[in-house]
């Protein structure tokens, strides 16, 4: 499946907080407060630029993804970001797109690398989207993540040097 990456719009957002809330509540994949409230998460997504806010699909909203700076400072030569793709999605291509999306943006924006910070260890789908694209886990904290089923998991620090 191919998958159209644009920047996200505010109309998006109708679209993008269900996926957020799916992920979030589901509590298998991102270190994130199940009980975030709707404001709470539309401001930690749509972050101003220079940060950059994008969906995948065309008329309907597949998966989003954030990325900025991983940090100010002497840090802030390192992208990041934060992929989420909509649950009937998963499996499409959807999330390669918004990674590979991610690369080109970092890239043409001159970071010098992109670095994950808490990729669930469980998350194997994410996990080899990001290995298949040259990422390469640097360290996992070790029961870091309480997974709902699976107990405490460890979270990988992930890297691509651009």
């Amino acid at each position: 499946m191919l998958t159209t990456v644009r920047e996200a719009r505010g109309d998006d957002w109708p679209q993008i907080w269900p996926i957020i809330q799916n992920v979030i509540t589901q509590q298998e994949t991102i270190p994130y407060d199940p009980d975030m409230i709707e404001p709470d998460a539309r401001r930690m997504w749509l972050l101003p630029a220079p940060a950059r806010v994008v969906v995948a699909g065309d008329d309907q909203v597949l998966g989003t993804a954030n990325m900025y700076a991983n940090r100010g400072g002497p840090g802030n030569h390192v992208a990041s970001g934060t992929l989420m793709v909509a649950e009937e999605a998963r499996g499409r291509g959807v999330g390669r797109a918004l990674t590979t999306d991610m690369i080109e943006w970092a890239r043409r924006s001159g970071f010098a690398a992109i670095q994950f910070n808490a990729v669930v260890d469980t998350n194997t789908a994410a996990i080899n989207i990001y290995e298949s694209l040259g990422f390469v886990t640097l360290g996992t904290a070790p029961r870091a993540f309480r997974h709902p089923t699976q107990g405490l998991v460890g979270l990988r620090i992930m890297w691509l040097e651009l």
